[in-house]
């Protein structure tokens, strides 16, 4: 049987920007052949065991040619295989999707075009630049600028561009500029018509430099912008001045180290990135079960016997549900116990089973949670604590003040994780790293691990940390870590304005 081929349009860069069929083309793929635009994050919707074939081209740097790329798509096919083409863009503009298809149909190989948002359209529009707009233009076109400056004769009708067009968009053309600036001036375009350039458009590495066809060239220049980057010719170039939205986010372009469990970090990576931050994840802990069930199933078996059940993060109630549901329970096993959490997040969790937490410490510290049990008659109480291994003891012993019985159970365990040490340490050294965020002491204490033993504080002198409460403050600075912002509420959310604050 022969397979079937999907011409995919990846989109501009943004990975949200790809469209659902798209989404779906990838995840039903046998074979995945993708690329040099195509976000590395699409990449991680594909199956397990699906073959992902990397054929981009960068710089003249082909890893295939085109005739080896479309052979390539057309043999996979001719397996069987569902196949889908990942394209950087659109398919059809500038992307030879259309050369693929012709190849496709010649060998009677069934296919579906799945169009993808261009980045002719895309990065001008997150520059702040619309490419039609009635004070302006009702025009627009689509240039290669890929075009050889060499070539006897040009496909290229320079006079009816720089004459009949209002708006013009040239792709792949960073190399050519300064002959694309020299034929449009040539043919009649005013010098002082605005320009745009916009490299990397939609992704956390936007950059736009702007100027006119008469100075753009130097501009460039000064500014070393290199490829990829769209250039946009025209009078709605202006109006960036205004509309421009993602580049002026507080946090646009800066790098910023995530050490939370990776199953944790995404509220964490999906704030720091709406700010703009480029996130790298370097999680120093993994979250897991314990290493023996036997004390959580025995305090289960005795639920009737407790007062309350009080959870001190979402990892102690995942566990603990996981647990009670495991052993033939629901939350009817809990109807008489008053239930106490700290922190929104871990209440807002515990909801999500149908359970209203009766009191919430405002922090994870003593003094919130005496202020929290105030007024609660504890004394005779039995209280239940499944929380992680490695906790601190402040809470059981401040509810034994008060007169409680408590009886902590080990419920997950951290784990210290050290995979991205190496590489880590690399980015500090080339000074590619402008903020270190700690959202635990556990992340501080294994962060340290993954730094070396000698001169660590070297690699760390120029840049920055965040830590989401005083208590993780202590731990860092116990440790010799010199912490710059401390977050007021010690949440995700709370962090990510501190952070925010301390650049104004």
């Amino acid at each position: 049987m022969i397979g079937k081929v999907y011409l995919v349009g990846a989109g501009p860069g943004d990975p949200g920007l790809l469209t659902i069929k798209g989404l779906e083309c990838i995840r039903k793929a046998d074979v995945l052949v993708y690329d040099y635009l195509a976000a590395p994050a699409l990449l991680k919707h594909a199956g397990e065991n699906t073959e992902q074939i990397y054929v981009g081209k960068k710089g003249g740097d082909h890893t295939l040619s085109q005739d080896g790329i479309n052979a390539l798509i057309a043999a996979k096919a001719m397996e069987g295989l569902t196949v889908t083409r990942l394209k950087g863009g659109d398919p059809f503009i500038f992307g030879r999707g259309g050369e693929e298809a012709e190849v496709l149909i010649e060998k009677g190989i069934p296919f579906e075009v799945v169009p993808g948002v261009t980045s002719a359209i895309a990065a001008p529009a997150y520059a702040g630049i619309p490419l039609t707009h009635r004070k302006f233009t009702a025009t627009v076109a689509f240039v290669t600028g890929h075009e050889d400056p060499t070539k006897a004769q040009s496909r290229i009708d320079w006079e009816a561009l720089a004459r009949g067009i209002g708006t013009l968009v040239f792709l792949m053309g960073v190399k050519n500029l300064p002959h694309i600036v020299q034929k449009l001036k040539e043919h009649g375009r005013a010098p002082d018509t605005p320009v745009a350039l916009v490299r990397w458009g939609t992704t956390l590495r936007q950059k736009t430099v702007t100027g006119t066809l008469d100075n753009i060239v130097g501009t460039v220049e000064k500014a070393g912008l290199k490829a990829p980057a769209v250039i946009v010719v025209g009078g709605v170039v202006g109006l960036r001045k205004t509309m421009q939205w993602f580049e002026n986010r507080p946090l646009m372009g800066q790098r910023v180290v995530v050490t939370r469990a990776r199953e944790q970090a995404s509220n964490l990576v999906d704030r720091l990135s709406e700010l703009g931050a480029h996130c790298l994840e370097y999680p120093t802990i993994e979250v897991g079960p314990p290493d023996d069930w036997q004390p959580l199933d025995a305090a289960i078996e005795k639920l009737p016997t407790y007062d309350w059940l009080v959870f001190t993060s979402v990892n102690g109630v995942k566990y603990f549900f996981q647990r009670l549901l495991a052993k033939g329970r629901d939350v009817r096993a809990l109807g008489h116990l008053k239930t106490a959490v700290i922190g929104p997040v871990t209440r807002n969790r515990l909801a999500d089973f149908g359970i209203h937490a009766d009191i919430m410490p405002e922090s994870y510290r003593a003094e919130s949670v005496v202020a929290a049990f105030a007024g609660q008659a504890l004394k005779g109480q039995r209280v239940l604590l499944p929380r992680a291994r490695e906790a601190r003891a402040v809470l059981p012993v401040e509810l034994e003040k008060m007169g409680a019985a408590v009886d902590e159970i080990t419920t997950y365990i951290t784990r210290p994780v050290s995979s991205g040490a190496e590489e880590l340490t690399s980015r500090l050294r080339a000074g590619e790293v402008d903020l270190i965020t700690f959202t635990s002491s556990s992340t501080v204490t294994n962060f340290k691990a993954l730094l070396p033993a000698e001169g660590w504080q070297d690699l760390l002198a120029d840049v920055p940390i965040a830590s989401i409460g005083p208590v993780t403050t202590e731990t860092a600075q116990a440790l010799g870590f010199k912490v710059a912002i401390t977050a007021d509420t010690y949440t995700i959310p709370g962090l990510c304005e501190a952070i925010v604050a301390a650049g104004r």
